[in-house]
């Protein structure tokens, strides 16, 4: 399907279908492997003086795995095996006796904190509300209000078709940077796409890479150019992240925490394909992500090893498994090995190819965590 025929079929068929500028051009993409030098602007990132939350944060190298047989029945993840699972590794992380305690040592009373979730695949593959409900009944558990907590995602349109709505969540704010009115329309009465609001266009990842779309893409991507500027959910609304992405694959290579905050946190990625592991490294250097996310939940509990980003059945599997971390390079580095492992056993591949995980080298080089497998100690509880 050409791309403007593709967009026509998205304008009549809802949001869900809006995925697409993202998951086509990840699906299988040699670009997935990197891109000649491309001018950027993240030495400017690099030259913010970090402050004591940032990446890694409190523990860096450290990732509980988590690991319970029964906490998928009939495919459908169980909110009481998540919760369980849940607190096991947040007292394994942190040491602590008392569940809030260990959630006190990331976030407060006074803190808006938003839940960074992945919708993107649809509800075949969406961060589960098991898991999400889990994290919320958690964080009210020790002293957050429902009101300061915040669910989001680059695209609120597929919060809503995902479950994420205030009827499953009353109380908590839903929302997303690119959305659509009341009406199902992108743009106001005088032409500009209610999106526009919601960026904050003082900070920006530069690359040397135009974006440029038609009329049925722009509203998915928001600009064109060479900026791709971040949403005020990060810049402005929000004081802690807590990252909740999905065990899952992307072409050759994984998505789980430093994909989902990258490419969710800022508008124009489709062009940003070319440098799919530069971009994943480098937007989590600027301030808006690098000193905002306190923690990272890997929903492991239903996942995938082949097909991804997008959710094709045959592929998607039960993993059973959280893996929680303050530093998302090293979830990174061992969720890479669970799903390459099962791709591996199932004859996709015969091997690790190290060019897969380059996102996760460029990151520790950034000293946004440890990416090396033999610094990192990992922590397994079976349920």
């Amino acid at each position: 399907m050409e791309r403007r025929d593709f967009f026509k079929v998205v304008s009549m068929t809802g949001a869900a279908m809006a995925i697409n500028p993202v998951l086509k051009a990840a699906e299988g993409s040699s670009l997935l492997f990197g891109a000649d030098a491309i001018e950027t602007n993240i030495a400017d990132a690099v030259k913010i003086p970090r402050v004591k939350e940032s990446m890694p944060g409190l523990y860096p190298g450290r990732v509980i795995k988590v690991v319970d047989q029964k906490s998928v029945v009939d495919g459908k993840p169980q909110e009481e095996a998540a919760y369980r699972m849940l607190s096991e590794a947040m007292l394994s992380l942190t040491g602590e006796k008392k569940l809030k305690k260990a959630w006190r040592q990331f976030v407060g009373p006074k803190d808006i904190i938003g839940l960074k979730v992945n919708p993107v695949a649809g509800k075949l593959l969406t961060t589960s509300h098991a898991v999400t409900k889990s994290v919320i009944k958690q964080l009210e558990e020790a002293g957050i209000p429902r009101e300061n907590i915040v669910i989001w995602d680059r695209r609120e349109m597929q919060l809503h078709e995902t479950g994420y709505t205030q009827e499953n969540y009353p109380g908590i704010t839903i929302t997303g940077t690119e959305c659509q009115d009341a009406d199902g329309g992108f743009y106001d009465k005088q032409g500009k796409l209610h999106s526009e609001s919601r960026i904050d266009k003082s900070q920006f990842f530069y690359a040397d890479l135009d974006g440029v779309y038609d009329d049925y893409t722009i509203p998915y991507m928001v600009n064109g150019g060479k900026n791709s500027y971040f949403t005020k959910i990060c810049t402005e609304r929000v004081t802690k992240i807590i990252n909740l992405p999905i065990l899952k694959n992307a072409g050759p290579t994984t998505t789980l925490c430093l994909k989902n905050l990258s490419f969710g946190a800022i508008t124009n990625t489709s062009r940003l394909h070319k440098l799919w592991h530069e971009t994943c490294a480098y937007i989590c250097a600027f301030p808006p992500l690098r000193d905002k996310v306190v923690l990272n939940i890997v929903d492991g509990l239903v996942g995938c090893f082949d097909g991804g980003p997008s959710a094709k059945p045959q592929f998607i599997c039960n993993y059973n498994m959280l893996l929680v971390g303050s530093d998302p390079v090293a979830v990174d580095r061992v969720g890479h090995d669970v799903i390459i492992k099962k791709r591996i056993e199932n004859g996709i591949q015969k091997e690790d190819l190290q060019k897969s995980s380059r996102f996760i080298d460029l990151a520790q080089e950034l000293k946004l965590g440890v990416g090396d497998r033999d610094k990192i100690s990992v922590i397994e509880k079976i349920i």
